[in-house]
């Protein structure tokens, strides 16, 4: 089998690390299997890839789309970074609890974020290249966040000596408390 699948605490949420084939001359590995991933439950439809180029430091998150929710299969090409989800789905016995994952180029590791959770991520090498394909498109318009600081989350970031870097949009996301179900 190229993949092994791990949970986590949170239902829905699985780490994933790949058959890293590797010799003198680099190596090879299947990022992305349907059959592998139906297999091991991961049925959704991935629509899109996107990839992002970040500095260390840079925190971007915590993101999520309201009425075209998207799960995420992501994994970071080059560096290193502390990814995070937080759970959204209003039913779900773990609402507003949050897992995070180590994920690395050198581990070529995955993180299955599904529908219905906030993401984001720390870069803590030097820089980060992340990957991730997402299973509907995304919509400018439906865009959503938590703030990532938000004490009721209580998200343990890593320390990394220095002031993370956000953008202006991600600085001012409403609190947790905003999400609740009412």
């Amino acid at each position: 089998m190229p993949f092994t699948f791990l949970s986590c605490p949170i239902q829905g949420l699985v780490e994933i690390q790949p058959k890293v084939f590797g010799d003198t001359r680099g190596y090879f590995l299947e990022s992305w299997s349907r059959r592998e991933f139906e297999s091991a439950g991961i049925r959704q439809c991935f629509v899109q890839d996107n990839q992002s180029s970040s500095a260390m430091g840079v925190l971007r998150g915590l993101h999520f789309q309201k009425r075209y929710p998207q799960g995420k299969l992501v994994r970071v090409i080059e560096g290193r970074v502390f990814d995070v989800a937080v759970d959204l789905r209003p039913d779900s016995p773990t609402f507003g609890k949050w897992h995070g994952v180590m994920l690395s180029g050198e581990r070529q590791n995955m993180f299955y974020v599904p529908e219905g959770f906030a993401h984001g991520f720390l870069v803590l090498s030097a820089s980060a290249i992340f990957s991730y394909k997402c299973t509907d498109f995304y919509h400018p318009e439906d865009e959503s966040g938590i703030l990532w600081n938000d004490p009721d989350i209580d998200i343990d970031w890593p320390d990394i000596g220095m002031e993370y870097v956000l953008s202006e949009k991600d600085r001012k996301l409403p609190p947790f408390k905003a999400m609740e179900p009412k």
